[in-house]
């Protein structure tokens, strides 16, 4: 595996996103052009590269509503592995550029693929993708540290050693410590746990007791209508991940997943590839497939030997009856003015307990906001008059009614047109929740913390979380028109 180029960008909120560190490797790069002959693509200049990646990530032109490149519906964003399409006389694409994000930074890399441009071999064929990604998490965990976002100073510092690091873990473009070129893609015997060699990129072995952290994470998505003529959609994706840190050789583990006796089978399951042994039946549950009752229930066991970085160990999806919080969304033209009328209503089986919950609702092709007269029942209401939004802050809780509403009048009559969208036009319009319940998930699955086995004489401490979270949750206006699928909301 070998890095035609590697890139470091800046990207916190306020500042000028700008690249703060790069480097091309010309070895490499003169293996790319002899490899792809005469459909080499030469890597272009660092801003041209760096649009470009902005542009695939979605992070470019924030103030445009729509941008051909980036949300067109016949372009499909390929991540972690990106296209670059560049233009001009070396024109072609550039593939697979990696990329990972964390807190204010965006470390991507070129990759070196050593097999024919077409037709385009599968990614899970591809070495260079797995141990590029591997490669860029350890560059990451070097820079940042065990935090998100170190101290400037502490940043500022790392990045100049950046340079004599790269001699050492990835002199001439090839980080040390991979398999070597032509190795199978998986071994025909599992590899135990304790043979598995600390990478050169690592920042050094863990110290200290060890430790399994296990963390469940549940994404809810939703579209509600308030319309008796539209069905409202509402699905649930959810994520277990894995840490180990233990000193020495990695143990073996098997991590427990359990329902209550009422809840939903678990469907859709994905797990990684050093899960060790599975029950087939974990596996049939589809929800494409009507659900007749017989599907397994659990408990979901995955006995797994342990990876050295932080990884994935499955994914489902779960049907569950209702939407954690239920809305109304009324919107009324009179004059030049709306009047608004929200409420929302927080089932009884979701926990009363936020980290964050907020309700934005943002106004599209009108004048600037003028006069905005609304009261609210619970929480606070911040007004951006500039981007015609308006930022209804739920706080930590409901009140013990679990409702809360929002009524009032808004005019537009500002100096300048505010924010446009071709979607939301006249009465067509949505709220957007944004929230966080920690200690709980919609379909009831939970990680025990006594059920978490590991086959080590470390004794290790096991740390186990849940948590709950919105993603594009939307709420329509009732009295307007609004997009309607006709399946699932898919994750």
């Amino acid at each position: 595996m070998s890095v035609r180029a590697l890139w470091i960008i800046s990207h916190e909120k306020g500042e000028n996103v700008s690249i703060r560190f790069s480097r091309r490797f010309s070895t490499v790069e003169h293996r790319a052009k002899r490899l792809a002959g005469s459909s080499y693509v030469a890597v272009p200049e660092e801003s041209t590269v760096l649009q470009l990646l902005l542009t695939e990530l979605g992070l470019s032109n924030s103030d445009k509503s729509y941008v051909a490149l980036r949300d067109d519906c016949l372009h499909r964003q390929r991540s972690p592995a990106l296209e670059l399409r560049v233009d001009g006389p070396g024109k072609g694409t550039l593939w697979p550029v990696l990329a990972i994000s964390q807190g204010p930074l965006i470390l991507a890399c070129l990759s070196l693929v050593d097999v024919p441009p077409e037709p385009r071999p599968p990614l899970a064929n591809l070495l260079s993708v797995s141990q590029g990604l591997t490669f860029l998490e350890g560059l990451q965990t070097f820079l940042l540290g065990s935090g998100s976002k170190p101290d400037g100073e502490g940043l500022v510092s790392r990045l100049a050693m950046l340079p004599s690091v790269l001699l050492q873990v990835c002199p001439l473009g090839t980080p040390l410590d991979v398999p070597v070129l032509g190795a199978p893609a998986t071994p025909t015997m599992p590899t135990p746990a304790g043979n598995q060699k600390q990478p050169a990129w690592k920042t050094g072995l863990h110290r200290g007791r060890a430790v399994v952290n296990v963390a469940l994470i549940e994404t809810v998505r939703s579209m509600q209508y308030g319309n008796y003529s539209r069905q409202d959609l509402w699905d649930v994706f959810g994520t277990v991940t894995c840490k180990c840190e233990v000193e020495g050789v990695l143990p073996n583990v098997t991590v427990t997943l359990t329902l209550p006796p009422n809840g939903s089978p678990l469907q859709d399951i994905l797990v990684h590839p050093c899960v060790t042994s599975l029950d087939s039946s974990i596996l049939t549950a589809s929800s494409v497939d009507n659900y007749d009752g017989s599907a397994f229930s659990g408990p979901y066991k995955f006995p797994f030997s342990p990876p050295l970085e932080p990884f994935r160990l499955c994914s489902y999806t779960s049907q569950v009856p209702v939407p954690p919080i239920l809305g109304s969304y009324q919107l009324k033209e009179e004059e030049n003015q709306l009047r608004v009328l929200v409420t929302l209503k927080l089932h009884e089986s979701v926990k009363n307990s936020f980290e964050y919950c907020e309700a934005h609702l943002p106004f599209f092709n009108r004048d600037q906001m003028g006069v905005v007269d609304m009261k609210v029942s619970s929480g606070q209401l911040d007004v951006s008059k500039e981007k015609n939004l308006l930022v209804w802050t739920l706080g930590q809780k409901f009140p013990k009614s679990r409702e809360v509403t929002m009524e009032g009048r808004i005019t537009f009559s500002g100096p300048a047109p505010g924010p446009t969208d071709p979607l939301c036009t006249e009465l067509t319009a949505y709220l957007k929740l944004y929230f966080k319940v920690p200690d709980m998930t919609l379909s009831g699955c939970c990680v025990d913390q006594h059920s978490v086995q590991v086959y080590s004489s470390a004794k290790p401490r096991i740390v186990t979380s849940r948590e709950l979270q919105s993603k594009e949750y939307f709420i329509w206006n009732s009295t307007g028109t609004a997009p309607v699928s006709s399946g699932q909301v898919m994750l």
